[in-house]
């Protein structure tokens, strides 16, 4: 047997050896394509260098010609006026000397301005000096720098890894901006690229149990912000690299940053037989539920995988409990996760066709006939399209009429410790209405869903226009004191 094993063993280790071998070959064969592929390469960065020289000495050769042009055109044009000048002067003065030579004065009265003619001669107004020189020396070239550049030229170095600026890292809106630099300037770098993944470890990148890496590529500048991002793990892993044209350089060390947002989904286990739910989706269901048992199954199967974002303690656990279905007129379904601390976010869209549609907060534990807003322990804004669109907020059954148009979209914001509940257009985040109350038990969120469905938007953070609108709603108090003293 221990020979059997140490043949096995040696077997093993042969068909590895064998392995290598052909490994090494591939490698062998690899070295010698891309050494052909480099030369190749090299070859034309020296044709284009050859070519960009040709060029330019063209246009040079041609600015020297030009001007070489010029300048015999401006000789040749005095050397004509000097021509004519020269031989007008000449008539000038064989006429001048035969007037020397009369004696009768008769004669000499008929060429009396001679003088004159003679003083007014374009020989003594032509300028005897060159109007160019004949130097070219400030058309000369000095390549001694080009020279020196040229003979510097070297293969491109593998560029360093960045270095992430996290003071000036941004995590807000769900969103996330990220700021690098380079531990020395190197104009030789052509773009950067970022990789991110997402993570529930606030320590460094982990081999097991981590997503794979997101990868943004042709980064100009030294800061990006990734955008509309759906934040269903409490941190992420960010990185970031360097590259020239011809080879990426070495990883930045990852930063982990932040990115924690409220979670839930929709729990199918509460909701009413006439719903039909699917994660953060519910949708009005006329058959009476046939379908749910189908989901249920599926529940039942998937319930001894855990989730990698959901754990057996975690408030959403609790929440679920062995509560009953909705049942009656209660077409409600509620959230799988209970608030029980801090400032949460999440936004709710309907169908265009939803004829009747609630949504708000709820304690943990409603009577399976209770509806939102009817009870003093549950909070909501409520839409009814039926025959005319009606706009209300609702707690302890009582309603507020809202004279305000009904959103696409709808956010909520709750803030346990500070007793608020608010809810916004979330598309521009004007406030639509605010219940205070001092919250006693862990709040789950709920929706209320009838002709029509609603989607249901998670894993938000609290908007930054919401945090600065929390100020002003202090003033607001009054506007929603019937609700809240009842």
């Amino acid at each position: 047997e221990t020979l059997q094993r140490i043949v096995s063993t040696l077997v093993i280790k042969n068909d590895e050896i064998h392995n290598f071998i052909d490994l090494l070959n591939h490698t062998i064969s690899n070295v010698q394509v891309n050494s052909s592929n480099a030369i190749s390469e090299l070859d034309e960065e020296f044709d284009g260098l050859y070519s960009v020289l040709h060029e330019m000495k063209g246009s040079m050769a041609n600015t020297i010609q030009q001007e070489e042009a010029r300048k015999i055109q401006a000789l040749q044009d005095q050397l004509s006026q000097c021509s004519r000048a020269l031989e007008s002067s000449e008539e000038l003065l064989e006429l001048a000397v035969q007037s020397l030579d009369i004696k009768n004065p008769v004669e000499l009265l008929e060429v009396e301005n001679i003088d004159w003619i003679v003083t007014v001669a374009s020989a003594f107004r032509l300028s005897l000096k060159p109007k160019v020189s004949d130097s070219m020396t400030h058309m000369m070239v000095d390549f001694a720098l080009e020279r020196r550049m040229l003979q510097a030229v070297k293969f491109l170095p593998v560029p360093k890894a960045p270095e992430i600026d996290a003071a000036a890292c941004l995590v807000a809106d769900n969103c996330i901006t990220i700021s690098w630099r380079m531990p020395e300037e190197d104009s030789r770098i052509d773009h950067f690229v970022l990789e991110y993944r997402k993570t529930n470890f606030d320590g460094l990148p982990r081999l097991k149990g981590e997503q794979r890496w997101e990868l943004v590529d042709y980064i100009k500048a030294t800061q990006y912000t990734l955008s509309g991002l759906k934040f269903d793990t409490k941190y992420m892993n960010l990185r970031v690299q360097a590259c020239n044209k011809a080879v990426a350089g070495e990883y930045s060390d990852p930063v982990t940053l932040e990115t924690k947002a409220f979670l839930f989904s929709l729990d199918s286990t509460s909701s009413h037989l006439n719903l039909k739910v699917e994660d953060t989706y519910v949708e009005w269901d006329p058959t009476g539920g046939k379908g749910q048992e189908k989901i249920k199954g599926k529940e039942n199967k998937n319930s001894n995988t855990a989730s990698p974002k959901r754990s057996t303690n975690s408030p959403r656990a609790s929440a679920r409990g062995s509560r009953d279905r909705f049942a009656g007129e209660s077409y409600t379904v509620l959230g799988d996760t209970a608030v029980e601390s801090g400032q949460h976010y999440w936004e709710v869209r309907a169908q265009k066709d939803c004829k009747s549609y609630s949504v708000g907060v709820t304690y943990r534990n409603p009577g399976k006939f209770d509806q939102l807003g009817k009870t003093n322990s549950s909070w909501c804004i409520h839409v009814n399209n039926w025959l005319q669109t009606t706009f209300s907020a609702k707690h302890n059954n009582k309603a507020k009429t809202l004279d305000i148009p009904v959103p696409d979209r709808v956010g909520v914001y709750c803030d346990f410790d500070g007793g608020q509940l608010s809810f916004y257009n979330a598309s521009s985040k004007a406030l639509l209405h605010t219940f205070r109350a001092k919250f006693t038990q862990p709040l789950l969120p709920g929706f209320m869903i009838w002709c029509g469905g609603l989607t249901v938007s998670t894993g938000l953070q609290v908007p930054s226009a919401v945090k600065t609108l929390q100020k002003s709603e202090n003033g607001l108090g009054g506007s929603t004191s019937s609700l809240n003293n009842a």
